[in-house]
């Protein structure tokens, strides 16, 4: 019988407090009935650390500071907004929630789960850009399901 894995690879880039972080903000999305997808390549070349689709056909996008440093060295947040209809920062509890920008969400998470302390504000992606950050996430979500099951298959998204 085939055993499949349920957790896939990690590919390096995270630290162990940002998977933590990812397990816990993925657990709370999926509470809420959403479906989620790590490390998703945008349109714009960025890579989004969790995007979660809504049962609405909304999206998501979680992006996880593990420090303050790590806050401090990203610029490239602003890039995401276009790509989702609510943006959130998530962080463990010891990164102070004072430095994360207001106009932004704001989860704070654990291995085990997640809060949500500041919802994010609602905006609205273009149809065209809905279209296709949802085509990119059932390629990428049926692709690493098909490599779970299947671990010689070329990567793809």
């Amino acid at each position: 019988m085939l055993r499949i894995v349920e957790t896939p690879p990690v590919d390096g880039r995270q630290s162990p407090t940002a998977l933590r972080v990812a397990r816990g903000v993925r657990r709370l999305f999926h509470s809420h009935g959403h479906s989620t997808v790590t490390e998703l390549p945008l349109l714009s070349g960025r890579r989004a650390d969790v995007v979660a689709l809504g049962p609405d056909g909304s999206f998501a996008i979680i992006e996880i500071k593990s420090s303050i440093a790590d806050f401090r060295a990203d610029s490239k947040w602003p890039d995401y907004l276009q790509h989702c209809d609510r943006f959130y920062f998530a962080i463990p509890a010891e990164v102070p929630a004072e430095i994360i920008p207001k106009s932004a969400g704001l989860i704070v998470a654990d291995a085990y789960g997640a809060m949500i302390l500041r919802e994010s504000d609602a905006s609205k992606m273009s149809a065209a850009t809905r279209k296709a950050i949802l085509l990119r996430f059932a390629r990428a979500a049926a692709d690493r399901l098909h490599r779970l099951a299947d671990p010689d298959l070329e990567p793809g998204i």
